[in-house]
């Protein structure tokens, strides 16, 4: 590829900014995957929080600049009781301020995506309205989709791996990465149907990994 080629293509990518949290990486099989495989893409950004932050003095400038920076911003974490792990509350509480992320002069995510990209230890039947959780996955995570909403951000389904526990044994993982890849591709690319994303309840049934 030449380099105005280059150039162009890098014009009409989007960037991503994948901010990963994992309090215990040691035991992860999903997610720790996945953040790898983010950081194989050019136009991605993978932000380790844990190991950025091991104190939680988060560097709100910093973080905020990272936000402007890109175009689609990614929560990548294991569901921790119906939640995310407490680093990535911890970010939102300091870094989503008023002026910048909401309030009369705080647009500067207007029109960004966001999604959160999950693993449920559960299985997919236990996050429904008659399963064991009570509640679907989205339903879990519309405290997020109301940030999203509130700081003006385009939210999309979240691209979820259910029974995580038992996903390496049964062989899940390696078609999840893929699907991963896929969902970057397009994300970088532009070329994700948002409209469909919007509404679909599972993120990962848009994305067939390419070339199946």
């Amino acid at each position: 590829m030449s380099d105005k080629s280059t150039i162009e293509e890098t014009k009409r990518s989007k960037k991503v900014l994948v901010l990963f949290a994992h309090p215990a990486q040691t035991e992860s099989e999903v997610n720790v995957p996945l953040f790898h495989e983010a950081k194989l893409n050019r136009h991605v950004t993978a932000v380790d929080l844990y190991a950025e932050y091991p104190d939680f003095n988060i560097d709100i400038e910093r973080e905020q600049q990272r936000l402007i920076d890109h175009d689609v911003i990614v929560f990548l974490f294991p569901l921790y009781w119906y939640s995310t792990p407490s680093i990535l509350k911890e970010w939102q509480d300091l870094v989503l301020e008023y002026g910048f992320a909401y309030g009369h002069e705080g647009t500067a995510l207007k029109d960004k995506i966001f999604l959160c990209a999950l693993s449920a230890g559960g299985k997919e039947e236990a996050y429904q309205t008659d399963g064991f959780n009570h509640y679907t996955i989205r339903q879990l995570l519309q405290p997020l989709e109301q940030m999203a909403q509130i700081t003006q951000m385009t939210y999309v389904a979240p691209f979820a791996l259910f029974g995580s526990r038992t996903a390496q044994e049964e062989a899940r993982v390696y078609e999840h990465r893929g699907k991963w890849t896929t969902l970057l591709n397009k994300l970088t690319t532009n070329s994700l149907d948002i409209e469909k994303a919007q509404h679909i309840e599972n993120l990962a049934d848009l994305c067939t990994p390419q070339g199946e």
